[in-house]
């Protein structure tokens, strides 16, 4: 018997049937003025806010000429309906109040530019359950959050269409993605990424779209930018909000057209390239400021998911917990309730990645840390006695030996950790990255990272 994996199971279990606090349906309805009669509907199982405003891509669309392109957005929670002021420039008014963010329960007014807005409460109705699925490719939740979102995930990877990621850092953005590939009709073709956020502004085009030899100072050889590498696949473009301004027009004739012209050259190149892009920046906010196109947002927010934060994903804590103790080579000894009780009162700013890295380091020095958990902020703070027992080995021996500040040793027995466990899945996988990656529930990306960086380490 596999008691690491049933283990897994009944987390998985106990979570999916734990009930979820339902969000109450409103509908927003447009009173007087050109728009009048129009609404928007809004409840629990709609993946993404709604927005109001003047701009094509609004739910509710208004031509008043005191609103602006992206007014505000409406989102139900099972707080109330929520309404947040994305910068406009007349602000928004809650029953004749001004407000940055409100929660209405129904019968408010709310006032955008000169047109007024009736929320209406409606009336409880039967919803359909929502999918027992507990994962979707290597992207793994039980909560409500993640449940909703599975089925347009599954529409959206039996499509085409570009699609928008977003959500908070470390909520998985790169790993749904790769999970929309693997889940497509590209899936034997190249999955690229590509962060803009760490690439040069001046390297952005012809990283991008490739170069002819001397193009510019260095560009010693033509290069191939990443829409011709990810020719026949997916190309994820990474924090794509960082894009700069005077490059997105260039974006979007890629994605209109589907073809390049590198940096210096004359000749058109057709690609054959899905897009998804990733962010955790508020693009409404970004289009409102003048920061991001209109045109292009429209254009690659055809599908458009948010990923929610691990803080409102009620019962992922343990599930995701437990998979990542067993993916990283627990030995089949499970988690204990204490540890994931911790493990569940905490906030995780991080997200799942913070989860993740949490996990590594209990498994690779064998307890919980005030600077993992906050421990030392509530009663019985501090270290977390642990029913697993640390890794022996002359690493920690050795480390301990030199009596080095905590932060500096525990670094040390995570780097030998993550080193160890890179050669070995390698090895297990021989030497394919790929799988080795989808072993071990990281990223591709990520885990060439790591690697990198363990290797650069080795050889430094």
């Amino acid at each position: 018997m596999d008691n690491g994996r049933d283990e897994l199971s009944t987390v998985v279990k106990r979570t999916a049937d734990a009930p979820d606090a339902p969000a109450p349906g409103f509908a927003v309805m447009v009173v007087g003025g050109a728009e009048d009669g129009a609404r928007v509907e809004l409840d629990g199982s709609r993946a993404v806010p709604a927005l109001v405003g003047s701009s094509p891509v609004c739910d509710l669309r208004l031509s008043d000429r005191m609103v602006s392109r992206r007014h505000a957005v409406l989102e139900a929670t099972p707080r109330g309906l929520r309404v947040v002021d994305l910068g406009s420039r007349n602000g928004v008014l809650v029953s004749g109040i001004a407000v940055g963010e409100a929660f209405l329960r129904g019968g408010e007014t709310i006032v955008v530019g000169e047109t007024a807005l009736h929320v209406a409460r409606l009336a409880p109705v039967e919803t359909p359950p929502l999918p027992r699925a507990h994962r979707f490719g290597r992207m793994v939740g039980t909560s409500a959050a993640m449940r909703r979102l599975y089925p347009l995930c599954e529409r959206l990877a039996s499509s085409s269409v570009p699609v928008l990621i977003e959500g908070e850092t470390g909520t998985g953005k790169e790993v749904l993605a790769e999970a929309l590939h693997e889940s497509s009709a590209r899936a034997a073709g190249p999955f690229c990424v590509f962060d803009c956020a760490s690439v040069s502004p001046h390297l952005l085009e012809s990283a991008l779209f490739g170069h002819e030899r001397g193009s510019f100072t260095g560009a010693s050889g033509e290069r191939r930018g990443v829409f011709e590498e990810a020719h026949g696949g997916t190309l994820l473009i990474d924090e794509i909000g960082e894009l700069d301004l005077s490059l997105q027009p260039k974006l979007l004739r890629v994605l209109e057209r589907g073809e390049v012209q590198r940096v210096g050259g004359n000749a058109w190149l057709k690609v054959d390239v899905r897009v998804l892009a990733a962010t955790r920046r508020d693009l409404d906010r970004e289009v409102q400021a003048g920061r991001f196109r209109d045109d292009l947002f429209y254009r690659l927010a055809v599908g458009r998911i948010a990923l929610p934060p691990l803080r409102d994903r009620h019962g992922d804590i343990p599930v995701l917990a437990a998979q990542f103790w067993r993916a990283l080579g627990a030995d089949d000894k499970p988690l204990s309730p204490e540890i994931l009780a911790r493990f569940d009162d905490y906030p995780w700013p991080g997200n799942v990645r913070e989860l993740r890295n949490a996990v590594a380091r209990f498994l690779a020095v064998g307890e919980l840390v005030a600077a993992d958990l906050k421990a030392d902020e509530g009663p019985g703070g501090g270290s977390l006695p642990s029913t697993v027992p640390a890794p022996s080995g002359d690493v920690i021996e050795a480390v301990l030996d030199e009596a080095l500040p905590f932060v500096r040793a525990r670094d040390r027995v995570v780097a030998d950790f993550e080193r160890r466990y890179v050669e070995r899945i390698l090895a297990k996988h021989g030497g394919n990255v790929a799988r080795a990656a989808a072993a071990s529930g990281l990223a591709r990306r990520y885990f060439q990272l790591i690697r990198a960086r363990r290797r650069d380490k080795t050889n430094g």
